[in-house]
């Protein structure tokens, strides 16, 4: 039987995507909103998205599909428990961003603990040619050698940035983020790491238990020198309380490259902030060139690999 793919949302994928090396036809789409979903995959026996969602009520009306390839690591836009019962596989690509997705967390790290911003919109406004020294000490300058860094997830992108903590000579604190159990070896309860670290970045999926993680609760408990990075999933901070921390100073700053709702929409709190503490990032951390190839050459790989009777990366 040849196979029908088809992308719901190639432009999402700035790379090369090489054609799979069986008989098959192949239909793409720049974008595809929610009613077109069911009529583009009505012949399709494989699904390729990045951020298309497919819920439970289009994925029963596709009785030939068989794969869903998604385009990222987080599968949360699939209605896996569905896919389960329906005899639809689902993969997932994996550890493809663990050098840029840390490389852009640190680059929000520095900015922040060096308070880059600041200084720039200063030197912009004059402020440095109308000082009568050299340099000048208008916003706080840390250090990161000898800091405290806390993680908030064990996998591929939470080890490739606790590795370049390390690097900085900083002190890493994996944290233990299931309810009402013991820390597991080599995790510290979050508890802890909230009130110890100079810097907390997340690196979890978001599923329920995860959902809004980081709330006024553990901001407070937060140092108030602290900054928080989220280069993971939106839903993982309470927007509204983190806009009302960075205002009133709970905590020193805030890098994010994810928000709760993608594209966002008009009302979200954080897109109101014009703070020099606070960097908002239109969720690119994943986006090198490198990275995007590896993570196209991967996806071909997958539905390949599936063709063959030989699946990798499933999490159905």
């Amino acid at each position: 039987m040849m196979e029908h793919l088809v992308f719901l949302d190639r432009s999402t994928l700035q790379a090369t995507v090489r054609r799979p090396a069986f008989d098959h036809t192949w239909a793409e789409y720049a974008t595809t909103s929610q009613d077109q979903t069911q009529p583009r995959l009505r012949e399709a026996t494989i699904a390729l998205t990045n951020k298309a969602p497919l819920r439970a009520e289009t994925l029963a009306q596709l009785p030939k599909l068989k794969l869903i390839a998604v385009a990222a690591t987080g599968h949360d836009i699939v209605d896996v428990a569905a896919c389960r019962e329906l005899g639809i596989a689902v993969c997932n690509i994996r550890n493809y961003a663990v050098h840029t997705v840390p490389e852009h967390v640190f680059a929000l790290i520095l900015a922040l603990r060096r308070s880059l911003l600041a200084y720039r919109a200063d030197v912009e406004h004059g402020r440095w040619q109308q000082c009568e020294q050299f340099c000048f000490f208008d916003h706080p300058i840390g250090d990161l050698h000898g800091s405290t860094m806390g993680i908030v997830g064990g996998g591929a992108l939470g080890q490739g940035t606790a590795a370049l903590a390390r690097a900085f000579g900083m002190r890493v604190l994996f944290a233990e983020t299931t309810p009402g159990t013991p820390a597991r070896a080599e995790r510290t309860p979050l508890d802890q790491v909230l009130a110890e670290s100079d810097v907390i970045s997340l690196h979890c999926p978001l599923v329920p238990a995860t959902r809004n993680l980081i709330g006024p609760a553990q901001l407070r408990q937060m140092k108030c020198n602290a900054v928080l990075i989220n280069t993971a999933r939106g839903g993982l901070v309470d927007e509204s309380a983190l806009a009302t921390a960075l205002t009133e100073g709970w905590i020193a700053g805030a890098g994010f490259d994810v928000l709760s709702t993608e594209p966002p929409t008009r009302g979200n709190p954080l897109l109101d902030l014009r703070l020099p503490n606070f960097i908002l990032t239109p969720h690119v951390a994943w986006a090198s060139k490198g990275a995007m190839q590896g993570l196209a050459d991967q996806l071909i790989d997958n539905v390949e690999l599936f063709v063959q009777g030989s699946p990798q990366n499933l999490v159905t």
